[in-house]
């Protein structure tokens, strides 16, 4: 099976994970489960739901930038199906958050926060006050900030997202400068998405998330060696 079926073969997974949770919410009290309630504002549902949109919203933008940079299909393919996968894996989460009529942004609390609440999980970053897509600016408030050991800085807002002067360099970067960089933000953007899943995963009590997070683990993984191997055979490595 191509890495582009296998994308769309998730896409369909996720899709009925999402219309069987919208059923159990709609069943009533007396068929769902009790972990099926509504998450509150602050639990760990909501805030991995609200900023892992924001996470993935960043991972699309640069999949969508080294596409119009290079040629090379190889590295094309994988943006492809990073952009495809986790934009349908966004609007489940935001889709979540539309079902349990929370808010998309909080902006009394910092993300990561609620991996903090989670004991041994350090909170991370700084307040977005964003909704939907137009989020990546973001808000400066907690500019500089040391927030669980993530600095906040020129508008890298959660471990692993890239800062804004990277965007803008991978936005003017062509051909295997291009696929480089891309490789590189990219790698330090899944280790960042891979703690956030892995906390939900421990954390988050919507069965269905904690499972869509799971799957976002064992995904990530798989692209960070094939990520690791596509660097080297341009001479290049992870930053870290």
């Amino acid at each position: 099976m191509t890495r582009t079926n296998w994308a769309a073969v998730t896409a369909v997974v996720l899709a009925l994970l999402f219309a069987g949770a919208a059923t159990v919410a709609s069943a009533g009290p007396d068929k769902a489960p009790a972990a099926s309630a509504t998450p509150s504002v602050g639990s760990a549902d909501a805030g991995f739901a609200r900023d892992m949109a924001v996470h993935h919203q960043q991972a699309v933008e640069m999949s969508f930038l080294v596409r119009d940079g290079t040629d090379d299909e190889e590295v094309r393919r994988l943006a492809y199906d990073i952009a495809n996968t986790q934009a349908n894996q966004r609007g489940m989460l935001l889709g979540w958050l539309d079902m349990w009529k929370l808010p998309k942004a909080v902006t009394d609390q910092e993300p990561m926060a609620w991996m903090a609440d989670d004991g041994g999980h350090p909170g991370k970053g700084d307040a977005h006050g964003m909704d939907g897509m137009d989020g990546m600016e973001g808000t400066d408030s907690g500019e500089g900030m040391d927030h669980g050991g993530h600095e906040v800085r020129d508008g890298s807002l959660m471990p692993g997202m890239a800062t804004r002067t990277e965007m803008e360099a991978l936005r003017t970067a062509k051909g295997e400068k291009a696929e480089i960089l891309y490789l590189q933000l990219m790698t330090d953007h899944h280790k960042g998405g891979v703690t956030m899943a892995r906390g939900c995963a421990e954390s988050c009590e919507f069965g269905t998330e904690r499972t869509l997070a799971e799957g976002m683990v064992a995904a990530q993984q798989s692209e960070l060696n094939l990520m690791a191997d596509l660097l080297k055979a341009r001479g290049a490595k992870p930053r870290s």
